[in-house]
């Protein structure tokens, strides 16, 4: 893998696991407006919003409009600048406001929107929230990033990643390479791998001591599967940081997806199972179909075997599905029917009297 000479980066195949990392991965630093993942992750887990749908709307306060004066000619932060007090967004533009031009100002509104006026009781839920996910080196102290004091790790972040990559009217937004607001006015996405390379996601960051970073997400198709790999690429700090942290996130991606190949590990026929009548009767079960999982060289593949939701029937003629074959796991997971070798009897009398003596 291409890792960067500098600060802290991780690549995983959602359902496979780790490609590897680069620095020291469990020593918190800041990520600037990458924060904007977690806001947006608490708003959808309590707000959920249907793919292609708006949302409810969400009144500009006097504060967001004020805070849209703090632009790169007043202050340097990334806003929406065209909001006045009394406006309407719908969820979907705000969460696009926050994703896209990351704008701290709407970050901020979606947050006293979300928990009553309060931006304390939001942050101590982005905590919470980071807690259940396993998150165990991150600290959120602002919903924007602003603040240098929020801070966490590559791999933190890559596990948020996975969660919010399930979000499908998420990924509609971030996939974006632009986007334009209520008033008219285009927005870039800084995130510059999208629309490239199967790209669609996930959130850009950068403050002078963060230096610059990104969360970022892609698809690769390969063996009838769709795979997802994410990655976190931070502390990037060669001028321009966000083009050194995009350039970076983008041959690590190409490379996380040319690292993937198919093989066949089950053929059409092969006993992968038995069913045990528990009286020492067993009847194999088979594959119905070639299974190939995707991987890479050294890589243990999980497999998992279940009966249908019905379980397995006292007698079935050969032939018969009784359940499913798993190859790996994640959204890149194959299922592949399995059915009995051989009839399936019911013990006879005989046996279980023999069974019992």
């Amino acid at each position: 893998m291409p890792w960067p000479s500098e600060g802290q980066a991780y690549v995983e195949v959602s359902g496979l696991g780790a490609l590897g990392s680069y620095g020291d991965k469990d020593k918190p630093v800041p990520i600037g407006s990458v924060a904007k993942t977690m806001t947006a992750y608490v708003i959808l887990k309590n707000h959920p919003l249907k793919k292609g749908e708006p949302g409810p709307p969400i009144t500009v306060d006097k504060k967001a409009e004020e805070d849209g004066r703090l632009g790169e000619g007043n202050g340097g932060e990334s806003v929406l600048d065209t909001v006045k007090e009394g406006d309407k967004l719908s969820l979907r533009d705000a969460l696009s406001a926050v994703m896209i031009p990351s704008a701290n100002n709407i970050a901020r509104l979606l947050a006293r929107w979300h928990s009553d006026g309060s931006q304390k009781a939001f942050v101590e839920e982005m905590n919470e929230t980071a807690k259940e996910l396993g998150m165990k080196n991150t600290e959120y102290t602002d919903p924007s990033g602003l603040m240098e004091s929020t801070v966490s790790t590559a791999v933190d972040q890559v596990e948020l990643a996975k969660k919010v990559m399930e979000i499908p009217a998420l990924v509609d937004i971030t996939k974006l390479p632009t986007w334009t607001d209520p008033s008219g006015k285009q927005w870039r996405n800084y995130n510059t791998l999208v629309p490239y390379n199967g790209a669609i996601g996930l959130k850009t960051g950068s403050t002078t001591k963060a230096g610059g970073n990104l969360l970022f997400a892609g698809r690769k198709n390969i063996g009838g599967t769709t795979q997802l790999i994410v990655g976190a690429v931070l502390g990037q700090h060669k001028p321009p940081i966000i083009d050194t942290a995009n350039a970076v996130s983008k041959e690590l991606l190409i490379a996380a997806g040319e690292t993937l190949s198919a093989q066949k590990v089950v053929k059409k026929g092969d006993v992968v199972g038995q069913v045990d009548d528990g009286l020492g009767g067993l009847t194999p079960v088979v594959a119905t179909k070639d299974v190939t999982a995707v991987g890479w060289s050294g890589l243990k593949v999980k497999l998992a075997l279940k009966t249908g939701a019905k379980g397995i029937p006292q007698t079935a003629d050969a032939g018969e599905k009784v359940g499913t074959l798993t190859v790996g796991d994640g959204p890149g997971q194959v299922k592949v029917p399995v059915a009995l070798q051989d009839d399936l009897v019911e013990p006879g009398f005989g046996d279980k009297v023999t069974r019992v003596q």
